[in-house]
């Protein structure tokens, strides 16, 4: 499923992009944003909206995130990135550090998303699902929006310590959705996000996420630290640190390819 990794440059690099290009063009097209189903859970959806909203502002925003991973072994990779996104439906990702990769960026538009890198002349049509760096897959910094990219389904309560959370089921509206199912913990009193298990379309768990460090940014409490761990092979994880968010006015032009070249 991940096909490549968006990290290093020269050669590797331009031969991965190809590589990627041409599964792209063999690709069907994307679906248009989900629209509710018949037999959606309305309270799953509405909690799932909630959490959203938790998450993240709906209006534009500007954040910083750095991407820390780490393996079995004694090393430590730390990326950054500065992420510019309006309506949870386009977002722009771009690479602060390290500095050697800086003017890599990515774009999305509902759930179709391109890398722009400055040694290739077009941009690249990728998949949510692939690998951006550690245990984190593109989607998971392009795009955050469970509501529009999955069909819920409340399973039950569940009681962790003295906290009741609702866990829902989370199926994928299509295959281009980051992953095909998630376990999704949503705290009842407030609609905190928790913790989620990633599956695959065969049902595999492929990775757990854990929301934690809760701080006030633009007006309301969020997660500003979320630890995703790898469920196949222990002891590797990344963990994304969230700061310095801010609202931003954002035209719809910055969300265009032709526009990728002036972002900075």
């Amino acid at each position: 499923m991940e096909i490549m990794t968006i990290r290093h440059s020269g050669v590797n690099t331009a031969m991965a992009l190809l590589a990627a290009a041409c599964l792209a063009c063999a690709a069907p097209g994307r679906a248009a944003e989900a629209v509710p189903q018949a037999g959606d859970d309305a309270e799953a959806r509405m909690i799932v909206e909630k959490a959203d909203q938790v998450r993240f502002p709906a209006d534009g925003f500007q954040v910083d995130v750095s991407i820390t991973t780490t393996g079995s072994g004694p090393s430590t990779e730390v990326r950054k990135y500065r992420v510019l996104s309006k309506g949870n439906t386009n977002s722009v990702v771009m690479v602060t550090e390290p500095a050697s990769e800086r003017g890599q960026i990515l774009l999305m538009k509902g759930r179709d998303l391109w890398v722009f890198m400055p040694d290739v002349s077009q941009p690249i049509r990728l998949s949510l699902s692939q690998r951006l760096t550690g245990q984190v897959a593109n989607g998971d910094l392009a795009r955050a929006n469970f509501a529009a990219d999955y069909n819920p389904k409340l399973l039950r309560s569940e009681k962790i310590g003295n906290e009741d959370f609702h866990v829902l089921e989370l199926i994928g509206v299509d295959r281009s959705v980051t992953y095909q199912r998630v376990h999704y913990w949503v705290r009842e009193k407030d609609f905190w996000p928790h913790k989620a298990e990633f599956y695959s379309l065969s049902n595999r768990l492929l990775k757990t996420c854990r929301y934690e460090n809760y701080k006030t940014m633009e007006g309301r409490k969020r997660p500003t630290r979320l630890v995703m761990e790898d469920a196949l092979r222990g002891g590797e994880q990344s963990v994304l640190e969230y700061a310095g968010m801010k609202l931003r006015d954002l035209p719809d032009k910055i969300f265009t390819k032709d526009y990728l070249k002036k972002l900075d």
